[in-house]
This record gives C-alpha cells, sequence and structure tokens, in this order.
C-alpha cells in the first residue's frame, strides 16, 4: 500500500513538474512574435515579388494580398477589373536582427521598375502599381529617404506612392507560394524566372 503511494505521490509531482513549464514555453513564444515586424510592399503581380522576397535570409513569411482599396474583402477577380483601388502586395513578416527594413527596400527598388505609372511589363493597371504601405513612422521616414537616395538609379522619376498601410486583405491560397507551386506554368517561366535569374536568385 505503501509502494502504491509513494508512485501516485510521483506521478502527481511529475504532472504539476510539467504543468509549470508551459507558461515557460508560451513566454518564449510569444517573445519570439514580438522580436518580428512587418512590412507591405506593392511591385506589380505579387507572385513576383514574393519569389523574391521569400529567398532572402531573416525573412519569416511573406503572404500575398491586397491593400489601398475601398471595398472590403475583395477577390482577386474584382481587384483585377482594377474598380476596388487595391494594389496587389505582398505582406513580409521579417525578424530585423537579420535583415533591416532598409535592406527590403533596397530589394523593392531592384525588383521591379519603379518609374512605371500602374504598369510593370505585361502587367497594366492599378492595381499594379508602385507603393509601399508603412506600419509606422519609423517605416515612412525610411521608405521616403530610400525613394530619394534610389532616384540616382533611374533615369525616370520613381511613381512610388508611400502611403499608411490600411485593411489587408490576404489572396486565396491558391495564389499563396505560386512560383514554386508552378514552376512549369508559362507565366513563371517566361516573367519570374528570368526575374530570378537576374537579381542571382534560386530558379
Amino acid at each position: 500500500m505503501k509502494q502504491r503511494s509513494r508512485i501516485v505521490a510521483l506521478l502527481l509531482a511529475a504532472a504539476a513538474a510539467a504543468c509549470a513549464r508551459v507558461p515557460e514555453q508560451e513566454t518564449e513564444l510569444f517573445t519570439m512574435t514580438e522580436n518580428t515586424e512587418t512590412a507591405t510592399f506593392g511591385a506589380g503581380c505579387y507572385w513576383c515579388v514574393e519569389a523574391v522576397l521569400e529567398q532572402l535570409d531573416g525573412i519569416v513569411d511573406v503572404t500575398s494580398g491586397f491593400m489601398g482599396g475601398e471595398v472590403e474583402n475583395p477577390s482577386y477577380e474584382a481587384v483585377c477589373t482594377g474598380t476596388t483601388g487595391h494594389a496587389e502586395v505582398v505582406q513580409v513578416t521579417f525578424d530585423p536582427s537579420t535583415i533591416a527594413y532598409d535592406d527590403l527596400l533596397s530589394w523593392f527598388w531592384r525588383l521591379h521598375d519603379p518609374t512605371t505609372l500602374n504598369r510593370q511589363g505585361g502587367d497594366v493597371g492599378t492595381q499594379y502599381r508602385s507603393a509601399i504601405f508603412y506600419h509606422s513612422e519609423e517605416q515612412r521616414a525610411a521608405a521616403e529617404a530610400s525613394k530619394k537616395a534610389a532616384q540616382t538609379d533611374f533615369a525616370d522619376p520613381i511613381v512610388t506612392e508611400i502611403t499608411a498601410a490600411g485593411p489587408y486583405y490576404e489572396a486565396k491560397a491558391d495564389h499563396q507560394d505560386y512560383y514554386r507551386r508552378n514552376k512549369s506554368q508559362g507565366y513563371c517561366r517566361m516573367v519570374i524566372a528570368p526575374k530570378l535569374d537576374k537579381l542571382g536568385l534560386e530558379q
């Protein structure tokens, strides 16, 4: 009987110790979330932008979606009409201790032509406009300074809009990780793969 009581006591102690460790794990996960920041960019077709940025060290997540319009929860088809006011964007979660916001801005200027109004190559419409949606005053100031510095690399004026971030609507699942899942698709082969090659990234 005493032996059984000792076993029960040991089991209860072990269970209590396990429960006591749970808050530590939750705190650690919360801290990791606190150490990330968000950036939002419009630079033409979001499939192209996603394929570039998701390869960079320090990027935690990249999702494709829409921002900057007047209609709630727009569909991809509605945005493509150009009537909702939204831009195709990527929402980037990044670790600033590994990649700084200024570094993301440098990639932003490199991965598209910010001098063509409402157009990137064959993709034409306001949904393909060049845009930086800032999430803080620090991001706004950095974007403005980066835009001014980047102008020296372009003969034509940069037309990128710099606007406070608004509601973000994530695109449907079949638009996420599009290039990685559809490398043989025509647009991926003709547009995205050459862009990645030009930037020295994995195709």
